[in-house]
Parts: structure tokens; C-alpha cells; sequence
């Protein structure tokens, strides 16, 4: 995972508690408790899943994922790896994430996620904005051989 801000303790702190309110998302997917998922969430959050869906506020957000985790995704779990995290400012990081839904073991963490996470006033951190994209590898690498200029630079 890289991190683009210099490493103090505070922003090193800061840094782990944004992991951790990611991690607790992912163990309330895994419990399937849709209230505890949209607690991790600010009360004016933007979720916009995989599939086009936009739900607004964690308490909306939690009670569609209760529906999900009672229906489709039920007996469901969250990979996610963190790619990238930035702090960019005292109150504001960006995430990057790379994950899957699953049942047994992922095959591939094909799924990309980029979260906006704010400091909240009482100091604890909350997802104010996810958006959620399928990774196409095939289009990925297709684009990049017809036009090599497409393809980003390593990191």
C-alpha cells in the first residue's frame, strides 16, 4: 500500500484509524448486518455500487445492504486490500481499494472501490463517498496494446 503523505505520528495514526473503519465495514458485510455496515458511513454518505445503484446516508445504505445480506449476498464475505491511501488534507483521505464478494475463498480481487473518508467533529473517521467499478482486464489490456499511451505509469 503506498501512502502519499509524510509520516508523522498523527498522520500515521490517522492512517490506522482509516484502516480500521474499512476493516470494521468489511466484518459487518461479513456478519451480514447491514445497521453496523451503514454505521461506518456519515449521515449524508453517497454509496454508488457496482451495479449502477446510488444509495444516499448510512442509514439508507445499511438498510439496503440488510436486504442484500438477507437475500443475494447472504452468507457473503468483503475482500479488500488497500492499494493506496492519501491523506489530503487533516480531515480528509482518499482510499483506494481492490476487493471482491465472495463466498469460500476470492478468486481474484477483480472489483476496484475508491472511498472518501472524513474526520467526523467528535474525531472519529466515517465513508462520506464510495464508488464501486468492475475491472474489464481484457479491455484493459486491449486498450493498452492499440494505444500504449493509455496504459499509467508504474508505482
Amino acid at each position: 500500500m503506498s501512502t502519499h503523505t509524510p509520516a508523522t505520528p498523527a498522520r500515521e495514526a490517522d492512517a490506522a484509524a482509516i484502516r480500521a473503519l474499512l476493516e470494521r465495514s468489511r466484518t459487518a458485510w461479513g456478519r451480514g448486518d447491514g445497521a453496523a455496515y451503514g454505521e461506518q458511513f456519515t449521515a449524508d454518505a453517497t454509496d454508488v455500487t457496482y451495479t449502477g445503484t446510488i444509495y444516499r446516508g448510512g442509514p439508507e445504505i445499511g438498510r439496503a445492504h440488510q436486504a442484500l445480506f438477507d437475500g443475494f449476498l447472504k452468507g457473503t464475505k468483503l475482500s479488500l486490500e488497500i492499494t493506496e491511501l492519501r491523506l489530503l488534507g487533516p480531515d480528509t483521505a482518499v482510499v483506494l481499494t481492490r476487493g471482491d464478494v465472495h463466498k469460500g475463498r476470492p478468486k481474484r480481487l477483480g472489483k476496484l472501490a475508491t472511498y472518501t473518508v472524513v474526520r467526523e467533529p467528535g474525531g472519529g473517521w466515517r465513508i462520506a463517498a464510495v464508488q464501486k467499478t468492475g475491472r474489464k482486464r481484457l479491455l484493459e489490456a486491449l486498450s493498452f496494446r492499440l494505444q500504449p499511451a493509455t496504459r499509467p505509469a508504474a508505482h
